[in-house]
């Protein structure tokens, strides 16, 4: 049986290079020509013309980056307010990425309990069974999912995780601003409540560890908050962890490796926007060129992340 901790692991041992691409599209990101010809081929559809452009421009920059980046994080909100076409661009962006050899972590951050988080689980990284046949919708690899309304909330992902090799990243220590009016209230035992969910998870993984020595029920931890991600990995010390957080959230390289292992390992790093909208910063290229911006973009992250890993800021 497959393994998703060891899939990502040997793609990001594969490429050297700890990143993961979001791709949150929105209209103002697209160059205006990729635009332009969606609007040529749809003249009286403007829905279906910007879905077009929407997975015009993914194609691109999953092209300029397959070979360096092992994995992409489409997040679901940015294709569910396109409405269906928007959706239909999301089922195209994951088959293309995968095409491409790319792991794909759909950023859904989906619970509820029963049955109704079986639901989610089956359509995100399961089978659904259709009048006479059983097959993926989405078929990604993992799903990012909230914890906090407990085990019986998460059992059903780790049971479609276990029948299929597919994996979860399980809201920790998020990366917005606010995120310490719950998560830093300490219980009556002393732990935070962030700690609590990190043993959480720490517990929900064992049973999903792979050769590679990591979980398949990973976490999402910060890179807004080094100390803290330094914290939880001691309480989860194989549980792979997606931190988000870094580039336009305002982290740096060396907070974003603050949560990997003392050999390197077990962690990746998301960049969104500062990927995608690279070519806006770059006056000396022209706008056709902007997957070239994205890819030098996401050397340049590779290499600031391996450097900070050799020189640990945080520890």
């Amino acid at each position: 049986m497959k393994n998703f901790a060891d899939l990502l692991c040997g793609k990001i041992a594969e490429l050297n290079n700890p990143t993961v691409m979001g791709l949150d599209p929105k209209l103002e990101y697209i160059p205006q020509f990729i635009i332009d010809e969606a609007k040529e081929n749809f003249p009286d559809d403007e829905e279906m013309a910007a879905c077009e452009a929407i997975f015009e421009f993914n194609k691109a920059l999953i092209d300029a980056v397959c070979d360096i980046i092992p994995a992409i994080k489409p997040q679901i909100a940015y294709y569910e307010m396109y409405g269906i076409c928007g959706l239909e661009a999301f089922l195209e962006t994951v088959d293309y990425a995968k095409s491409k050899g790319m792991v794909v972590i759909t950023d859904a951050k989906r619970n509820d309990i029963g049955t109704t988080a079986t639901a989610y689980a089956k359509a995100l990284i399961g089978e659904t069974e259709f009048l006479d046949s059983t097959k993926p919708v989405v078929d990604s690899d993992a799903v990012t999912v909230n914890g906090y309304l407990g085990t019986d909330g998460i059992k059903p992902f780790t049971d479609v995780c276990k029948e299929g090799g597919k994996g979860i990243f399980t809201l920790v220590r998020t990366s917005n601003p606010s995120a310490g009016d719950l998560q830093d209230l300490e219980l009556k035992d002393g732990r935070k409540v962030y700690e609590a969910m990190a043993d959480m998870v720490n517990e929900w993984g064992k049973d999903l560890v792979g050769e590679s020595g990591f979980s398949s029920v990973g976490a999402v931890v910060g890179a807004t908050w080094p100390e803290q991600a330094v914290d939880v990995r001691k309480r989860m010390p194989k549980t792979l962890i997606l931190v988000p957080g870094y580039g336009a959230q305002g982290a740096g390289a060396d907070a974003a490796v603050a949560s990997f292992t003392a050999d390197g390992k077990g962690s990746i790093v998301n960049a969104s926007r500062s990927l995608m909208c690279a070519w806006k910063k770059r006056e000396d290229l022209e706008p056709k060129d902007f997957a070239k911006a994205t890819r030098d973009e996401a050397i340049d992250m590779r290499d600031k992340l391996n450097a900070a890993l050799k020189d640990r800021k945080y520890v």
